[in-house]
This record gives C-alpha cells, structure tokens and sequence, in this order.
C-alpha cells in the first residue's frame, strides 16, 4: 500500500461517482416531480423533437374540435329558425287552399285571407332578416352563393360552395346551340269531309293518352278544341295548334330532347305520316354552350357547367332566348311531317364559337369551418337567402309572380298560381333543412368523432415518448439515492486516508 501527500486518488474517484449519482438522482428528482421523462432537448433529442411535432398536432385537433362543435351549433340555430319559416309556409298554404274555396268565400273573407298571408310574409322577412349566431347573420343571404346576370333572357338559377367568385367581371356565356320543343305539323289539312267522315286524332305523352274521335256534328274547330279537352283531362303536356292553312300543329310544353311524344291519325297527313299508324316525334334539342370557355352541359333551356370545371363547377343557368338576338337561330318552329332537326334556310347559323349573351356574376360567401389541425382542411356550406323574395323564383306562372313575396290570392287565378309557389317555396326549405341535416351529420358529426379519436390516439402517442413510467422511475429514484449516500460515505473514508500519512510522520 502506498500513501501520497498531493494526490488522493481515492477520494478523487469516490468524488467522481458521488458526482454522477447526485445528477442521476438529480434527474430522477426532475422526472418524477413533472411526470415527464423528457424535459428538455438533451434528454432525447429525436423523442423531444418527434413529441413536440406531436404536441403542435394535438393542440390543432383540439381546436379542430371546438370548431366542429361551434359549426354543429351555428347548423342547429339555423336548422330552428328554417323550421319557423317551414311553419309559416304551410299556414300560407293553408290560406291559400281555404281562399280557393270560392264557393264558400265572400270579398270579405278573400281579404282577410290575403292580410293573414301578407302578416306571414313579413314575419318569414324578418325571421330571415334576424336570425343570427352571435352577431353573424344566418339567414339573409349574407352566408351564400348569390349572383346575378347581364343579357336578355338569361338567369341564374344556381351556384354551390364549388363554384369559384367571378369577382367584379363576371363569367361570359356563350350559346353554341338554342334549344326548342319537340314538334309536329301535319302534311295535310283538316278537312271537313274528314271530320264529318269520323276522323281519329291520338296523342300519346309520357304514357298518357289522349284520343278524340269526330262526329257529323263537329266542325274542324270543334274536333281541335275538344282534342284539347282531352290533353287537358288526361293531363298530357303538349300543345295541339290549327295552323292558318288548315292544318295541326302538336308541340311538346317542355324544351330539350328528354321530351317526345307519339301521334296518330285516320288520315295520312293529318298528323301520322301514315293512316292509323303510330308515328314517334323526338326531335326536341338541348341547349348548347359553354359558360367562362369552360364546357357546358344541356338540359333543355338549363345550361350547367361540368363537374369539375376549374371556375364554374357548381353553376347552373337558364336561357330563355326568344327573339333576343337575331344572329341566333330562331326557336324551333312547326313545319312539315319530317321530323328532323333541320332549320329554316333563312334563319342565320350561329357561328361555330358561339354568340355571347350575356354575363353571370358570382359572389361566393359560403361558410367555412376549419374541421382539421391542418392546412386545406375546411368544408364549407352555403345558406341560401330565406326571406319571401329569395323564394320560388324563375317560375313560370300566368299572374307574372316574381318570387314567393309577390303572391296574391284575390281571385281564383291569381290563388292558383300562388299555391303552385308557395309548394315550390315548401319545397326549398325543405331540401335546404335536408342539406343542413346531411352536412352537420355526415361532414361535422362524423367528423367531430374522428377528430376525438385522432385526439386521443396522439395523445397516447406523445405520452408514450414523453411521460415517465412512475413505478420505474421511482424504483431508479432509490437505487441513485442509495447510491449516492453511499458514495458520500466512502468519500468520507477516502478523505480519512490523510489521517495515515501524519502518523508515518510522528
């Protein structure tokens, strides 16, 4: 055994371990009081960096959460005030159906009716006027696709959270096709001697028949009036006509080739090409063109952009186009027995880019809701205007009734055309509180489910890298204690060692 003076090695090396045991017990200390085993970046710097990206992703999803909740509760307060609004339309029916009840009804009664829809209408006008979720409006048409159109005949009818914002220029429409009716003219006119010989006229459209057999008593007039009466009573949607030299005209109501109709007649001529044989009549067409240069499909007078399309997925327009310009072809017109879709030689051919006619302006509102703790994961929803103006517009009607807001029942016609609105109105209420039922099930319910999921999932995963396993820290947290008492102590003894040198000295 040696003994040095300067250096005493062994307390050097107890020193050193008792330095090491303290900083593990001091680290044991650190992760047990805060219940994390990585405290900073030199605990584990792939784990801290992999728990921190972790963290960022937990702190998105619980504000993703509270977004979908807020959205779930923005959808319910509009979905209560649409079922006022749905309570009031069915009471104007009511009133309309009880003001068509003319038999029973004086001008007094017809009035009071009219003054109970009027009190309606303006409560529907301020429902939709005030009905918010905090200080956002819901119902005004603030929160929705709206647009609006330059051009003779040409409308809006609609746009979806798709469809992109035309800003202050608008999408141009270009017509490439007009659409007309399927039709008919007859090769030979209605003679008397036919009708007081008996002739047979038949119609036949979407599976209903019309048939009108003439009698001696019957003049041409009178076979073509009572042929109407049948169209009427078995509700066929044509039109019969008697042209000036004599003969019949039949034409579909509706525009587009989706639309046919079926003729026969005793006479070869009179409307089948031949005697007692049925004889088809297809030669309606579509719509043609295209809206901001991108494509366009047909449907009748509706015109509606791809899906798809970069700038108008989503938009749908209507032309009506009569007599609007004169390079367009005329509408389809009633000529001869040959069905075809052949025009008149005179009419001018549009130019095969189309004829501009006119602009649709977009504003897109829609709301959005960030639904994800990450960028471009947003849904959207538009909420159309409620009030009686935004209502049953575009719809043909003989009283020139713009919208649901310009109803009248004061006579029986004007009660009819009210009733064929107001179920219109009924109808669009009814398919928006649909849609706001399937977007806050199946975009904000199933979603916000999802979202707990993720949630927990990352959580799991973060405390998986970061927390302390307690029970092992603890059992670590005794065996450094032990340890560096137990250090302490043979410090002390090597220290003691000196004590041996002095008495070689003595």
């Amino acid at each position: 055994m040696t003994f040095r003076i300067n250096n005493n090695i062994r307390a050097l090396n107890s020193h050193r371990f008792l330095q090491t045991n303290h900083s593990d017990l001091s680290k044991s200390l650190e992760r047990i009081s805060s219940g994390l085993k990585i405290n900073q970046a030199a605990d584990g710097p792939a784990a801290f960096a992999i728990s921190e990206h972790l963290r960022s992703q937990v702190a998105g999803l619980n504000q993703a959460i509270e977004n979908s909740e807020t959205a779930v509760s923005i959808l319910q307060t509009t979905e209560s005030n649409m079922g006022e609004i749905t309570g009031l339309l069915n009471g104007i029916r009511q009133l309309v159906i009880h003001a068509l009840n003319e038999g029973a009804n004086d001008k007094v009664a017809i009035i009071a009716d009219q003054k109970e829809i009027d009190a309606a209408l303006r409560t529907i006008e301020e429902i939709a006027s005030n009905a918010r979720f905090a200080d956002k409006y819901l119902l005004d048409g603030s929160n929705g696709v709206s647009g609006s159109t330059t051009g003779d005949g040409l409308e809006l009818i609609s746009a979806t959270t798709r469809t992109k914002d035309s800003r202050e220029k608008g999408f141009e429409v270009r017509i490439t096709n007009r659409a007309c009716r399927s039709h008919l003219k007859g090769s030979t006119a209605l003679t008397d001697q036919m009708v007081k010989a008996g002739e047979r006229l038949t119609l036949i459209e979407n599976g209903k028949k019309a048939t009108y057999l003439s009698n001696q008593n019957d003049t041409i007039e009178t076979t073509v009036q009572n042929l109407r009466s049948e169209i009427t009573k078995y509700g066929l949607d044509l039109n019969v006509e008697l042209t000036a030299d004599g003969v019949l005209a039949v034409r579909h109501n509706q525009y587009g080739n989706n639309y046919e109709f079926q003729v026969s007649s005793s006479t070869a001529g009179v409307l089948s090409s031949q005697a007692n044989q049925i004889q088809n009549v297809s030669n309606g067409r579509n719509i043609g063109g295209t809206i901001n240069g991108e494509s366009a499909v047909g449907e009748g007078r509706y015109l509606s952009a791809i899906d798809g399309a970069t700038c108008t997925d989503g938009l749908k327009i209507r032309y009506l186009g009569d007599d609007i310009d004169p390079r367009l072809k005329a509408d389809c017109e009633i000529r001869d027995m040959v069905v075809d879709e052949t025009v008149e030689s005179d009419a001018p051919d549009i130019p095969p880019g189309g004829i501009a006619v006119g602009r649709v302006y977009i504003a897109q509102n829609s709301m959005k809701f960030q639904v994800g703790g990450n960028r471009n994961q947003m849904i959207n929803i538009s909420l159309r205007d409620m009030k009686p103006s935004g209502f049953a517009t575009g719809i043909a009607n003989k009283s020139g009734f713009r919208s649901l807001a310009d109803i009248r029942i004061t006579d029986s016609d004007l009660a009819q055309d009210a009733l064929t609105l107001v179920d219109v109105a009924i109808n669009q209420i009814a398919s928006e509180r649909g849609k706001l039922g399937a977007f806050q099930k199946n975009s904000l319910e199933t979603n916000l489910s999802n979202l707990r999921v993720a949630n927990e999932n990352l959580i799991s995963s973060e405390s998986i890298i970061r927390d302390v396993d307690v029970a092992r820290e603890m059992a670590l947290f005794t065996r450094n204690q032990i340890k560096t008492q137990a250090s302490s102590a043979m410090l002390a003894h090597a220290n003691q060692e000196s004590d041996n040198v002095l008495k070689l000295l003595e």
